[in-house]
């Protein structure tokens, strides 16, 4: 085989690498997809929102008990339900989406099923950390605290205040500048921007999305009648509302000046 011929294979068999090691990263969040779609089959009598909360807090344990989560990690996701249902309390008062059905397990308009959905992107951001054995060099972390703050603000305040979800985009790419995640497939390491980065992250997201509405599980006002694709806008607000977790993950990972090693963060000096 020549050498273009063997670099098209060890290219592939890293793609494949990568993609599996993506799947594990995303095994809980795919498990809360499966439990969306077994719960179409369930009958009248069971509340939806119901079953779908004893298997969140289920599947939860189960991830515990089989060691694919540390009871730190297990706590961490936790943490991203609770702002999750913050953040679904005001978004759904304020009309942006609604959970039709009826529930005994509902506060607010809000089933606590819900809060499993940002659980699953706290999941992920953990597991793809810890399984791809990140490092983020020039990482500002008071900076990007800080403007991760006024992004996930912002989505509570433009509802009375101007949008700036724009020139906040374009802040956390001014303070990311510069800064890169390190990750290995296989035997090799390899890099990329930490805002782009964020950017494919928000998308797979906002695909699914448009599958977690597929399944009923929340809708949109222009859902209301028929199912219809999630607007591209929204692609880009998950983008901006992955910053939030990386942050919160973030902000309990050892730094450089902790130890030498990789799962860590190398701060910026500038």
């Amino acid at each position: 085989m020549n050498r273009t011929g063997r670099a098209l294979r060890y290219g592939a068999a890293q793609l494949l690498r990568f993609a599996l090691l993506q799947a594990r990263s995303c095994a809980f969040a795919a498990g809360i997809l499966i439990g969306l779609a077994l719960s179409s089959l369930l009958p009248p009598e069971i509340p939806r929102y119901d079953a779908l909360l004893g298997y969140g807090i289920a599947l939860t344990a189960l991830f515990w008990l089989l060691r694919l989560e540390t009871g730190r990690e297990v706590l961490a996701v936790l943490g991203f339900h609770v702002v999750g249902l913050v953040f679904e309390l005001f978004k759904v008062h304020m009309g942006s989406w609604a959970y039709p059905e009826d529930a005994w397990t509902k506060i607010g308009g809000v089933p606590l099923y819900s809060g499993f959905m940002y659980a699953a992107v706290g999941s992920y951001v953990v597991r793809a950390w810890r399984l791809l054995e990140l490092e983020v060099t020039g990482y500002r972390t008071a900076a990007t605290a800080v403007v991760a703050a006024l992004i996930y603000a912002n989505f509570l305040t433009h509802h009375w205040l101007p949008d700036a979800r724009l020139l906040l985009a374009a802040a956390m790419i001014a303070v990311t500048w510069g800064a890169w995640v390190h990750y290995t497939v296989g035997a090799a390491r390899y890099r990329m921007p930490l805002s782009l980065s964020f950017v494919l992250i928000g998308f797979f997201l906002w695909v699914a999305e448009n599958a977690s509405t597929l399944l009923g599980a929340w809708r949109y006002p222009h859902q209301a009648d028929a199912w219809a694709l999630v607007h591209p806008a929204k692609f880009g607000a998950w983008a901006l509302l992955v910053t939030v977790s990386f942050v919160l993950v973030a902000s309990w990972k050892p730094s450089q000046a902790q130890g030498p090693g990789r799962n860590r963060l190398v701060p910026s000096h500038e």
